[in-house]
């Protein structure tokens, strides 16, 4: 079998990961993907202004 080369593999788009990210919480948290998604499609800026980052 023909493998493909790692340069010529389609990355994932963010929607794909954002659901792989909140269907994989929801089946650890029993929270709705829905709402994990809506919270992950929110801007980072507003969620987490309070924490500073190592400069």
């Amino acid at each position: 079998m023909p493998t493909t080369p790692a340069d010529a593999r389609k990355t994932p788009s963010m929607v794909a990961v954002r659901r792989a990210v909140a269907s994989s919480t929801a089946i650890e948290t029993g929270q709705s993907i829905q709402k994990l998604e809506q919270k992950l499609q929110q801007p980072t800026q507003q969620r987490f202004a309070h924490i500073k980052l190592a400069a």
